[in-house]
């Protein structure tokens, strides 16, 4: 286990998180780099009979380690944004392994992509599609181009992070998809590199990749019927993590999936994975600072806030939450909730936790994606230091903001 209990403490691999809190302080982030490299591994298993990329999805954890962890294991990257290309290249991924994903790439963005070369751009729209095409014509060069194709599949998640279906702002409409392939081919600055397919997130049942990847594999069937010929398919990413109860596919079952509905058409598959890599890689650290009772209402009051962690605030999403030490008193029923001035500033609801003291830790589990990723220094409050493990060792990754760091790019008007 990489996050488990030795002797009643919480520990990290082999280091004491107790420890980390000593010397870096609360709140922060904690990855494992075990569990990071397990994962990886997992669908570098499941995929080995196919000819395939893992391209890790930098959005749900940008962190340059991370990002180099899985760099160092031969992984690609999916990106939404050239700050993240940035990051991917910084890591050392070459531009060869990266996708460029996003419904709104800029200008200069895809400007940048071109010019670094890039596995390939996932156009989303028609008119993205034309600026590629001008771009690539001003720089004299062929971008690599697939189409995002929306093949209107329902992902069975939550609402808010459904990609597939045709009310979703994501991807070219299935009946547009093969007129649009037909333009692109006689596009001076396009290179038809392949098609590429993101449903949703969190997913936790293969039947939805599967209905959306044989759509797909039909889709390649007609366009090389056109002499349209595709390179690679993109699976985008969506495996879902168990955060408290839920039963995820394995990789070898996405694996089978892919192989069943794809194998047959011998092409170069990219999946992206995020969540599935990163997600349980990581916990959020945080002190108690209060114990507070309105009523019959048991609240934990933490130094960590939505501003930390906005997943339960934005998703009412469920994190498992532990004691750092455990005492083995009997439970009680409690909010567990922060510092920001937000009624939504929960972490967990009437949650049956052991009673704490203040100045005792917390792990908020599986906190790896979409947790540092998506933070911000509301109230003011300086972003948390990430801090990576390896067996006995643990290093910061990225230190905690300073208030003068927070106003560096702020300037008082002249006429104040």
């Amino acid at each position: 286990m990489c996050f488990h209990y030795q002797n009643g403490e919480l520990r990290a691999e082999e280091v004491s998180i107790k420890k980390i809190a000593e010397q870096v302080g609360t709140p922060f982030y904690c990855y494992s780099t075990e569990k990071l490299t397990r994962n990886f591994d997992a669908y570098r298993r499941a995929l080995a009979d196919e000819n395939a990329t893992i391209c890790y999805s930098v959005k749900a954890n940008p962190n340059l380690s991370v990002v180099a962890a899985l760099a160092r294991l031969g992984g690609g990257a999916d990106v939404v944004s050239a700050g993240e290309m940035y990051v991917a290249l910084k890591a050392g991924i070459p531009a060869d392994k990266i996708v460029f994903s996003g419904v709104g790439k800029t200008r200069e963005e895809l400007a940048e992509a071109i010019k670094m070369n890039i596995l390939q751009i996932n156009a989303e729209s028609e008119a993205e599609l034309e600026l590629i095409n001008r771009l690539a014509v001003e720089q004299g060069k062929k971008a690599n181009v697939a189409l995002r194709v929306n093949p209107d599949v329902d992902a069975l998640t939550h609402v808010k992070i459904t990609t597939g279906k045709k009310e979703n702002k994501f991807g070219v409409a299935w009946e547009e998809a093969l007129s649009l392939y037909r333009r692109a081919a006689q596009m001076e600055g396009v290179r038809i590199a392949g098609i590429a397919v993101h449903i949703g997130s969190q997913l936790l049942d293969v039947e939805p990749f599967r209905l959306a990847f044989t759509k797909i594999a039909s889709m390649v069937q007609e366009l090389e019927k056109e002499g349209i010929e595709i390179s690679n398919i993109d699976l985008g990413g969506g495996m879902g993590i168990n955060y408290n109860v839920e039963l995820p596919p394995t990789c070898a079952a996405y694996a089978q999936v892919v192989k069943e509905t794809l194998g047959h058409l011998n092409k170069h598959i990219i999946v992206e994975p995020g969540r599935s890599i990163v997600g349980n890689a990581g916990i959020l650290v945080t002190e108690v600072v209060y114990n507070k009772t309105n009523g019959e209402k048991n609240f934990i009051i933490v130094d960590a806030g939505m501003n930390d962690l906005i997943r339960p605030a934005l998703y009412d999403a469920w994190h498992t939450i532990l004691p750092v030490t455990k005492h083995g008193t009997a439970p009680i029923i409690a909010d567990i909730v922060g510092p920001i001035c937000e009624s939504g500033d929960v972490f967990a609801h009437a949650r049956i936790i052991e009673p704490t003291q203040a100045g005792e830790l917390l792990a908020i589990m599986c906190a790896g994606a979409y947790g540092a990723a998506m933070s911000s220094i509301y109230n003011f409050r300086p972003l948390v230091p990430e801090v990576m493990v390896r067996g006995g060792e643990f290093a910061v990754v990225r230190k905690r903001t300073s208030y003068e760091e927070m106003l560096s790019g702020h300037a008082v008007a002249p006429w104040l």
